[in-house]
């Protein structure tokens, strides 16, 4: 890993972004591989005193967040999806949060857009952020191009990401984020925790 984005637990954030089970169901590679790893992660995070924070997509009933002109979360809105008492909040059970973990809830792709996450992380003088996220081409890249704008230090754990696009994928990890983070694996981030 490269010591310009060294772990430091104090100052250090994992965020383990969209493992809702709907969405770990419906876009995960190998989904019992990657739960396996990402649930790794997370245990050496905590064992290491690393703040872990859960982001999940999440709208109030009758979903005033949702635009007709987004296509995306039209689509979400017409299958009630991801609603207050409705289908697909539950964080799947190999990577749950723990009690005092804490959980963002976001309306739009990236977990920085119209959330509090910025503001948790400068509270907790947060400077360098782990991430793991499914999907590469979604939450995970939008946070690495907001993230990285913030000037926080990014490590993406690759293997923690999923893309149901392999080609996408792989150019994402491998050229487009190494661009602006380490790009290690599960491994690296246990061995270094």
């Amino acid at each position: 890993m490269n010591d310009k984005f060294a772990i430091d637990p104090k100052t250090t954030a994992l965020l383990v972004m969209d493992f809702q089970s709907w969405i770990v169901d419906g876009y995960a590679v190998d989904k019992e591989a990657l739960l396996r790893r990402t649930a790794r992660v997370i245990q050496a995070a905590r064992n290491a005193q690393v703040m872990v924070i859960y982001v999940v997509v999440g709208f109030r009933a009758g979903y005033p967040e949702v635009s007709s002109r987004n296509v995306t979360f039209s689509k979400v809105k017409e299958h009630s999806l991801f609603a207050a008492g409705g289908d697909g909040l539950d964080i799947h059970p190999a990577v749950a949060p723990r009690r005092g973990e804490v959980v963002v809830t976001k309306h739009r792709v990236g977990a920085f857009a119209g959330t509090d996450l910025d503001m948790i992380l400068r509270a907790n003088d947060i400077e360098t952020l782990l991430l793991a996220g499914i999907t590469t081409s979604g939450v995970v890249l939008s946070t690495v191009r907001h993230a990285f704008d913030a000037d926080y230090r990014l490590v993406v754990v690759a293997d923690c990401c999923s893309e149901p696009d392999d080609g996408i994928h792989r150019v994402l990890i491998e050229t487009i984020f190494a661009q602006q983070a380490a790009v290690v694996t599960s491994r690296d981030v246990v061995a270094g925790l």
